[in-house]
């Protein structure tokens, strides 16, 4: 199995930062895309920002220019640094990643972590 974990929520003021971190474990071969999601109350669940296994990176037009995606190959991590923080931000942050989970497999599989809380106050 794959597991993802999320840390680095928590409440914060506008205009302030946050950094999420996901480490990807369990029954691994390899990870293409990695990414985050966010999904605020009352609303559907939408990209914020993707990272490829080569480094190429997309980002939602709301968040480009304060946020950050990283990850550490070595680690199998990927971060999210957020800045300029907006209560328009406040929603539940969940990572992903696409994983290929043994070399005789020839299929990424998404899976999600549990979500960690972002909320910013004004």
């Amino acid at each position: 199995q794959v597991q993802l974990v999320e840390s680095g929520g928590g409440l914060v003021q506008a205009g302030g930062s946050l950094r999420l971190s996901c480490p990807v474990s369990g029954s691994i071969f390899s990870i293409n895309t990695m990414g985050w999601y966010r999904q605020a109350p009352g609303k559907q669940r939408e990209l914020v920002a993707t990272i490829s296994s080569g480094g190429s990176t997309i980002y939602a037009d709301s968040v480009k220019g304060r946020f950050t995606i990283s990850r550490h190959s070595a680690k199998n991590t990927v971060y999210l640094q957020m800045n300029s923080l907006k209560p328009e931000d406040t929603a539940v942050y969940y990572c992903c990643a696409d994983v290929k989970q043994s070399v005789s497999t020839n299929f990424f599989m998404r899976y999600w972590g549990q979500g960690t809380q972002v909320t910013v106050s004004s």
